[in-house]
């Protein structure tokens, strides 16, 4: 027999830890990979007549602005919002210029010419290459699970929003209140009559006046009609573009304030020009 499936909510949480996980090993490698690079590189800066007493500056400062870069991107993509170019550029001219750093006694030995290696040492080129490359191409796959992610959590947070709005709805018809029948007297009985109400031993009698019942306007307990899907996203679209608030885009949505504010990042991420998404909106706005 199958377990069941876990409930969106679950998925969500796993996927979000997942990411903080992942946000983790690539600032693990990072930390690694420049404290076996730091001997290197302070030797290369040395060697080039650099004082060693500010040539061990070279990689902590490469360093800190790679592990920035990291931390910061893995950060903003838990909140939907994807980094510029600039941002990717910073890491590969970081990870580069360790690289070529770590790489580049063995690639022209004392003595050689500059130019196209012609004495390269294949042991030291693979064993300085490693750590390097390693972070590079772990960062450009974590960035691309990241916004696999983050896409699956906007198809779930969307599910969850359905769930909760069928359970809100009422399914059931209200029970009309029907009046009792009158009691009529017992045929050949006589009703005593009423005295007047007297207040206050006055001799002035005041008729009892009892106001209606108010019965509720069934008007008043509508619910706003839930858009479907591709209108909600329409709609969304429509405010984005005319700048309203995440609560005002979720109220005429019929969505969460959640999944506005996933949608309205993943809008912000997109190239696309505010004219074409102005022409996507639901017919009648």
């Amino acid at each position: 027999m199958r377990a069941p499936a876990p409930p969106p909510a679950r998925k969500i949480e796993a996927l979000q830890s997942l990411q903080s996980g992942l946000t983790k090993v690539l600032v693990t490698v990072a930390v690694v990979a420049m404290a076996f690079t730091a001997t290197n590189v302070t030797l290369f800066a040395i060697v080039h007549h650099i004082p060693p007493v500010i040539a061990w500056l070279l990689d902590p400062m490469v360093a800190v602005a790679l592990g920035a870069v990291l931390i910061v991107d893995g950060r903003l993509s838990e909140h939907g919002v994807h980094p510029s170019g600039w941002a990717s550029a910073l890491r590969w001219f970081a990870g580069l210029s360790t690289w070529l750093m770590n790489c580049w006694s063995s690639l022209w030995p004392t003595g050689s010419p500059f130019g196209v290696p012609r004495h390269v040492d294949p042991a030291g080129l693979v064993l300085h290459s490693i750590p390097p490359v390693l972070l590079i191409i772990l960062a450009e796959a974590i960035t691309f699970y990241r916004r696999a992610i983050l896409d699956r959590i906007a198809v779930l947070c969307a599910q969850v929003d359905t769930a909760n709005a069928a359970v809100d709805t009422p399914t059931g018809h209200r029970a009309s209140a029907r009046p009792a029948p009158p009691v009529s007297a017992p045929v050949g009985r006589q009703v005593p009559a009423v005295s007047p109400l007297v207040i206050c031993g006055a001799r002035q009698a005041y008729t009892l006046t009892v106001p209606p019942v108010s019965t509720p306007d069934p008007a008043s307990d509508d619910e706003p009609v839930r858009l479907s899907t591709e209108q909600a996203l329409n709609v969304i679209r429509v405010c984005w573009v005319n700048r309203e608030s995440i609560r005002t885009a979720a109220r005429k949505s019929t969505r969460s304030s959640s999944y506005v504010q996933t949608v309205y990042a993943r809008l912000n991420a997109s190239k696309e020009e505010p004219a074409q998404l102005a022409l996507t909106g639901p017919s009648g706005q």
